[in-house]
């Protein structure tokens, strides 16, 4: 009988790992759809082809080598098949190789409309093995930084990757937008910034609910089991808790917004809500469901300011407001860890944030800086005048559309 109970919970905890991946893998057609709706239509099949492509990319490159990098096991997939204590290893690889992609694809958006496609999937080849993968063995993995420092040891906490995927992606995403530097026209002879808008809001609105529904999968698979009725009530309050911080960050962001621009502004909308979502990932398992709903709305007001203010005054040209969603507010998620877990503190927080920025920042830098020298970084002027959808796709997503 408790043989068959040890069973009874092993297909548990495996398949609840299958369906939390899955819901995760289903954020890639938020970010697709997400991005899309905010890029121009001339450049709307290329972020699309972006999207696939990375996601394949991530899947690939961290079960060659990314997955025992980051949590070691040995040669090549010798981590990934076998059993492991309480559920299967590959429902496990599965489960983490969707957060890969996910880190990659906060890339995409930063740096749309201007980027050559390939020098984009050579950056990710090298970030999905090498980069994210470090990062993620000091964390999660539980390895030492370089042999200096444990960030454990400093009690450093992120619950389903606040810093560890969001703001490591923004990082690499800021060093890109750096590198490659902002699309034609944005900003005029005076550095006065100039809207440039999407193309399809509604198809932005469709990505940012697939969002907050593969969220659940996201926050909710970091529990890290089902089988119990301790483990179950966690999940449980873990999608309560996701729920009400994007449901408040929707709410600060449209306010604030309001308060602000002196209209509803839809765009900063939806970042608000993809901003409660990331200032929630590290911490999702202590709030109460409206401390949550607080730690969502300081979220959602964060990124409205930080999106004009990268705008504005820093000239950083993100299309759709990827470094401020993902990076600032996922510095807040980690610093709102301490205000509800007594465990964790401050310090903490801070030193693992710096850590995981410095490292993917400088790493991505010098490594868009290589891949600038050798094949090139950017598009030709005439190029992104056209669109990249032709130079680099040969094909537009809306033809009937296009004034010939």
């Amino acid at each position: 009988m408790e043989n068959q109970i040890l069973e009874l919970q092993y297909a548990i905890d495996t398949f609840y790992f299958l369906v939390m991946g899955a819901l995760v893998m289903w954020m890639a057609a938020g970010f697709s759809m997400l991005e899309a709706g905010l890029v121009r239509s001339k450049n709307t099949a290329e972020i699309l082809t972006k999207n696939i492509g990375l996601f394949a990319i991530a899947c690939t490159m961290y079960m060659v080598y990314g997955y025992d990098l980051m949590y070691g096991g040995g040669a090549f997939l010798s981590g990934i098949s076998g059993q492991g204590e309480t559920y299967s290893n590959a429902s496990d690889f599965y489960f983490q190789v969707v957060f890969v992609a996910t880190a990659m694809s906060i890339v995409s958006g930063a740096v749309a409309e201007r980027m050559k496609l390939f020098t984009f999937f050579a950056f990710a080849i090298i970030f999905t093995t090498i980069i994210y993968p470090l990062e993620g063995s000091w964390t999660w993995g539980g390895n030492d930084v370089f042999g200096l420092y444990n960030l454990g040891d400093f009690g450093f906490y992120d619950f389903a990757g606040s810093g560890i995927v969001h703001m490591a992606g923004a990082a690499a995403a800021i060093a890109g937008v750096i590198v490659l530097g902002p699309r034609k026209g944005k900003y005029d002879k005076d550095g006065n910034s100039k809207p440039i808008l999407g193309a399809n809001l509604p198809l932005a609105t469709l990505g940012t609910f697939i969002l907050w529904l593969g969220w659940f999968g996201f926050n909710g698979g970091s529990v890290l089991a089902m089988a119990s009725k301790e483990s179950a009530d966690a999940v449980a309050m873990v999608f309560v808790n996701t729920n009400a911080a994007a449901a408040g960050g929707v709410i600060a962001a449209l306010i604030f917004a309001k308060l602000w621009f002196g209209k509803a502004d839809l765009t900063m909308t939806l970042n608000g809500a993809l901003a409660g979502l990331v200032a929630i990932t590290a911490g999702p398992d202590t709030p109460s469901a409206l401390v949550a709903s607080l730690i969502g709305a300081v979220g959602g007001v964060i990124v409205v300011i930080s999106i004009v203010m990268l705008d504005r005054k820093l000239k950083i040209d993100d299309p759709v407001g990827a470094i401020s969603v993902h990076g600032v507010v996922g510095l807040w998620g980690l610093l709102a860890v301490p205000l509800t877990n007594s465990e964790v503190p401050f310090s903490g927080q801070i030193i693992g944030a710096t850590t995981i920025f410095i490292w993917v920042f400088v790493t991505s830098f010098l490594l868009w800086l290589t891949l600038k020298a050798l094949i090139g970084i950017r598009v030709s002027k005439e190029e992104e005048e056209d669109g990249v959808d032709i130079s680099e796709c040969g094909l537009e997503a809306y033809p009937e559309f296009v004034v010939k």
